[in-house]
């Protein structure tokens, strides 16, 4: 069984989508991200060398949903789960990217999409 780090709700201002005003005035974006790994190694060492370091991880989802404008959150998502990717202790992520200011004509509470990446899949 692989064992889990859950960060949810990273919050940044993103300029992403594929309608000129979301481009020019932004608006804000938020991910959740679950990392697959084995814990056992920080569990026996209490050493955080051995995990991998959350905060690290979210100012890397952060900085991906403010950083280079995409027209979809998927390719956002497609981001952070390679950028995630490239911890070494990670095995796997699902990346949840919401967008709840999305232009859309009817009442809603949130938009979002998720994926799950593996190191096995990047081969």
């Amino acid at each position: 069984m692989t064992d889990r780090i859950s960060i949810t709700g990273i919050r940044a201002i993103g300029y992403h989508g594929v309608y000129a005003h979301e481009r020019r005035d932004g608006q804000e974006f938020v991910a959740d991200v679950v990392l697959e790994l084995s814990l056992r190694p920080a569990a026996a060492s209490d050493d955080v060398a051995d995990t991998v370091h959350y905060g690290e991880v979210a100012e890397g989802v952060a900085a991906v949903l403010s950083g280079e404008p995409a027209d979809l959150i998927e390719t956002v998502a497609e981001r952070i789960a390679d950028g995630v990717l490239g911890f070494s202790k990670v095995d796997a992520v699902t990346v949840t990217v919401h967008k709840p200011q999305a232009p859309i004509a009817v009442p809603f509470g949130d938009v979002a999409i998720t994926i799950r990446r593996s190191r096995e899949e990047q081969g």
